[in-house]
């Protein structure tokens, strides 16, 4: 029923997206004609009529009917962004199919424009009106979590997180950590208990596991009992992240093997974010040209040295390279480095101190606008870096790495990463090197664009340091 009740909603919000679209195409038509004249013309009847299928084919593949309680609005925008540009080609290829030459091209364009700005706009409106009244404890799902030490944050994130409307009704465990910390909140069952009569005779709308440590033989018979009663069964692990990113089966005979790739490994997405690092930096540094002039005569005016700031760095599987800035330090800032390394504010081998004595006042303006750092775009046409990817470590630093570390230096580095976009020096150094691996194990192009679009908020932001 509770399915069939989804499906329902789900095939209503599908129809209002492909409304929205058409309402969108009747405002481009009338903004470039001034007029609902060419609502009346064949040719626009034709295009009218192959919206409709078009978009309710792909927002059902994308899934954007769908109301997820926990997806980024990034990731909703990348999808939108997908759905608009795919369906636009379509729209092109029927004029081109036709021979449709009394439609304007223009005024596709500026229907693709508006069509996003208002799906995004709706999803966007709609996602935060059903937040608040999951606040106020509606449309709830009640939840069960299998637990130990180790799923404090967990518990804690679900609890604080009243948005996505999740009511943990229940926690089997054995540790008295827990216990301790939730009992007189939640209910506490021993893992000794009566699993399948539990769930007959409480609402339970989803199963969590969420140990540390995955035993097949624990996880087994909870997952059957779910089955069996319909209820929804999650494990929460990093290890099915890399499973699901970097995995297939290869077969021996008849014997399964599960292959995984501990880096990205997919041939056409890789040569497309190859593709997409050259275009965008030739056409940022093309764009930027008369600015990066008025920068570099702004340093050489407040100070004397080079306008360009030169470091050999760590690259692809050890690869040494120069990375290229724009100066922000006095000229003998390396020599200065050593009577400062009591002052170090970060952990780990990386050297950072929030008011550098030896950053002038130009450089102080170009790090907190992250301007210093637009040169590397160089060396993404080098082939030495990527947009995207792990920062490039200096040669002493990855000198003094753990073991696990250098697996951040099995992707080419980047000028913008995740370890950018969260905190940066707030961050300890093992966190940093988490998320470094965190970003190769999860890879994807819709990733890239993520941080993209987190990169650029950022740099408005002026955060940097």
């Amino acid at each position: 029923m509770l399915r069939e009740k989804e499906k329902s909603i789900n095939n209503l919000f599908t129809s209002i997206d492909v409304f929205l679209t058409i309402v969108s195409f009747f405002i481009a038509g009338y903004i470039r004609q001034s007029s609902f004249s060419f609502a009346f013309n064949n040719e626009y009847r034709i295009l009218f009529f192959a919206i409709i299928p078009v978009w309710f084919i792909l927002v059902k593949i994308f899934r954007l009917s769908e109301f997820h309680r926990i997806k980024l609005y990034s990731s909703v925008f990348i999808d939108y962004v997908t759905v608009v540009l795919i369906g636009t080609s379509v729209l092109f290829l029927f004029i081109f199919t036709f021979k449709l030459e009394d439609i304007s091209r223009i005024a596709i364009f500026i229907f693709s424009i508006i069509d996003l700005f208002v799906l995004y706009s709706f999803k966007i409106l709609f996602n935060n009106l059903i937040k608040r009244y999951r606040r106020k404890g509606l449309n709830t799902r009640n939840m069960l979590l299998i637990c130990d030490k180790s799923s404090k944050d967990i518990i804690s994130g679900l609890m604080q997180a009243k948005e996505f409307g999740y009511k943990i009704v229940g926690i089997i465990t054995k540790s008295k950590t827990i216990e301790s910390l939730y009992g007189d909140k939640i209910n506490i069952y021993h893992e000794d208990v009566d699993f399948e009569n539990l769930l007959d005779t409480h609402t339970v709308d989803e199963l969590v596991y969420c140990k540390k440590k995955f035993d097949e033989a624990e996880i087994a018979p909870y997952y059957f009992s779910c089955k069996e009663v319909g209820v929804i069964f999650r494990i929460q692990s990093q290890f099915f992240t890399m499973l699901s990113t970097h995995g297939h089966i290869d077969y021996f005979g008849e014997i399964p093997f599960y292959t995984i790739y501990n880096t990205p490994s997919n041939y056409i997405a890789l040569h497309s974010k190859l593709i997409l690092d050259y275009i965008f930096s030739f056409i940022i540094l093309l764009l930027s040209a008369p600015f990066l002039l008025l920068i570099a005569l702004l340093i050489k005016i407040d100070s004397k040295g080079p306008v360009f700031f030169k470091q050999k760095r760590i690259g692809l599987r050890k690869r040494e390279f120069y990375v290229y800035k724009f100066r922000t330090m006095v000229n003998d800032a390396e020599k200065l480095r050593a009577k400062l390394e009591h002052k170090n504010e970060q952990d780990g081998p990386v050297f950072k101190i929030k008011n550098d004595p030896r950053i002038t006042k130009i450089g102080r303006f170009l790090r907190k606008t992250s301007i210093d750092e637009i040169p590397q775009f160089i060396n993404v046409l080098k082939g030495e870096m990527s947009i995207i990817g792990p920062r490039p470590p200096l040669p002493k630093e990855v000198e003094k790495y753990e073991r696990w570390q250098l697996r951040r230096l099995s992707m080419k580095p980047g000028i913008s990463c995740i370890w950018q976009v969260s905190g940066r020096n707030t961050i300890s150094f093992n966190d940093w090197m988490k998320l470094d691996l965190q970003y190769i194990d999860t890879w994807s192009l819709k990733l890239d664009f993520i941080l993209t679009i987190k990169t650029i908020r950022t740099v408005f932001r002026m955060s940097g340091n």
